[in-house]
């Protein structure tokens, strides 16, 4: 019987991906800064940046130095958005969104990955009128469903999904309203768990069997490049993707 990895292996491995997962944070930090100016309470993209690089646990000095390199106190690398489009096996729509500083690069490794994993890459807009830009506010199990709902409701939110399986509940909110839902739920002594800005398709297209594997290789693969940023899909991918 082989031996598994060692302890100092699997920090390793652990660090590379927090890392990865930094730098890309900081990309995006920096894209927001430059793009509306250094002032969280002024710039909400770049608020909701800032957000999430806290909740990874980055340092405020990291934070603060990435946004003193995009407003230019500081020198940095200007980084370009790019917004990539295509299906994955099955009909499965994908949304790559990418920080780069070298489109040439990023555009053959998206490319790469689709063609690969048995996909194809589209056109502009192909397939981004499948999603909508929503808030989503996350309460893990054991939540108070009617603390939440009832804030939910006054605070503005949307909708409000309760999953049966374990009580989760995701308080769903206009992109434009996610700041102001996410401050009223927290102070009334709802924090969520998890909060973010992102892309929910219209329909799910559920795929199984090795369709499924091949899409959540793809899925993987996109995510896994230094250039992306984020990936939507509309897969509902089972248990099969799993196995």
């Amino acid at each position: 019987m082989g031996r598994g990895p060692s302890i100092e292996n699997r920090k390793n491995a652990s660090d590379a991906k927090r890392g990865k997962i930094f730098t890309k944070i900081i990309r995006e930090i920096g894209v927001a800064a430059r793009g509306g100016g250094g002032d969280p309470n002024n710039n909400p993209r770049l608020r909701v940046a800032m957000d999430k690089g806290l909740a990874s646990n980055m340092s405020k000095d990291v934070i603060e130095r990435a946004i003193k390199k995009a407003t230019g106190e500081l020198e940095g690398v200007e980084y370009e958005e790019i917004r990539y489009e295509g299906y994955a096996p099955g009909g499965v729509a994908v949304i790559v969104d990418c920080l780069t500083d070298n489109r040439v690069r990023t555009v053959a490794d998206v490319r790469h990955a689709f063609s690969k994993c048995g996909g194809n890459m589209g056109t502009e807009g192909s397939v981004s009128f499948m999603f909508k830009r929503v808030g989503v506010l996350h309460f893990a199990a054991g939540a108070n469903e009617e603390a939440v709902t009832e804030a939910a409701i006054e605070a503005g939110a949307d909708d409000i999904v309760v999953y049966p399986e374990d009580g989760a509940i995701d308080v769903l909110t206009a992109a434009d309203a996610y700041h102001a839902v996410k401050d009223a739920m927290e102070a009334g002594g709802l924090k969520p768990d998890h909060a973010e800005l992102t892309f929910r398709a219209d329909n799910d297209i559920a795929v199984e069997g090795d369709t499924a594997l091949q899409v959540k290789k793809l899925l993987d693969m996109l995510e896994d490049l230094d250039d992306v940023q984020d990936v939507f899909s509309n897969a509902d991918l089972g248990a099969d993707a799993y196995a």
